[in-house]
């Protein structure tokens, strides 16, 4: 996302940020209308085109989309959606994206002020880890034959009960509702965007044994003191890699593993 439609999402997350701080509003009845207007906007071609189309003047599009919210969505969803139809936006798929970053980010501030987002970062991880290692749970998910039925009771399956209900909404929306993203790129972002509702980024750190609490620490402080930013850190245990550790952090990665490090022998050797 670029130029006209970072600035009117920039601008949308200011709103809701700004609508969120009073405890007045329920965020996770926000972020269900908010996931709602995502699905129509997506299922409806020509409407996000007529909401998005720079010839037409902002609140003539402000206008419409409230005759159609109106009565189906409360009113804190109504303002949301009628502020964001009237910036500019590079694309209509800019709209819907961002629509849908907006209900996430909602259900977030939900489980924040519950006291569980730490809960839900962990939970998403921990999924993502699942998913990719179990081929047949994967494949079940992305099926596009199955219904979003079917898929929904899989996930109540396997998360109701066992994790934070904000984690169980924003995962089966992502699998029912994947609107052309992998499934992996989807968590990734999900859990991207509750690292920012702490201001802080996701480092996710492979080791060949746990880490203890105090080395856990300590690279939480040396990673903080890096980046400049707070640093919760995702941790996975894979033998493989021998000893070390090896950090990745958004698209850049710190490895200090010895496999790593065998790898670079061998490299060199057969140079």
């Amino acid at each position: 996302m670029n130029g006209a439609s970072r600035e009117a999402l920039a601008s949308a997350r200011e709103r809701l940020d700004a609508l969120t701080d009073s405890t007045s509003v329920d965020a996770a009845k926000l972020a269900e209308e908010l996931a709602a207007v995502t699905a129509l906007l997506h299922r409806e071609v020509s409407l996000r085109r007529v909401l998005t189309d720079p010839s037409q003047g902002g609140e003539a599009k402000a206008e419409l989309a409230g005759r159609l919210l109106r009565g189906q969505v409360g009113g804190e969803a109504v303002d949301l959606v009628s502020g964001m139809v009237r910036s500019r936006w590079s694309q209509s798929r800019d709209l819907v994206d961002s629509v849908e970053e907006l209900a996430n980010t909602a259900d977030l501030t939900a489980a924040q002020r519950a006291g569980a987002l730490d809960d839900v970062e962990d939970e998403l991880f921990r999924f993502g880890r699942i998913v990719g290692s179990d081929v047949a749970l994967r494949s079940a998910l992305t099926d596009r034959k199955a219904t979003a039925s079917a898929k929904s009771q899989l996930l109540r399956s396997l998360l109701g009960g066992k994790a934070q209900p904000v984690t169980e909404r924003v995962i089966t929306r992502l699998v029912t509702q994947p609107r052309g993203r992998s499934l992996e790129a989807g968590l990734e972002s999900l859990s991207r965007l509750a690292a920012e509702r702490r201001d802080r980024m996701v480092a996710v750190v492979t080791s060949a044994v746990p880490l203890s609490d105090r080395q856990k620490q300590r690279l939480g402080a040396a990673l903080a003191k890096i980046y400049g930013r707070q640093m919760h850190l995702n941790l996975d245990v894979d033998p493989e890699v021998l000893g070390g550790i090896s950090v990745r952090v958004g698209d850049e990665v710190i490895n200090g593993t010895i496999a790593e490090r065998l790898e670079e022998v061998t490299r060199r050797m057969a140079g």
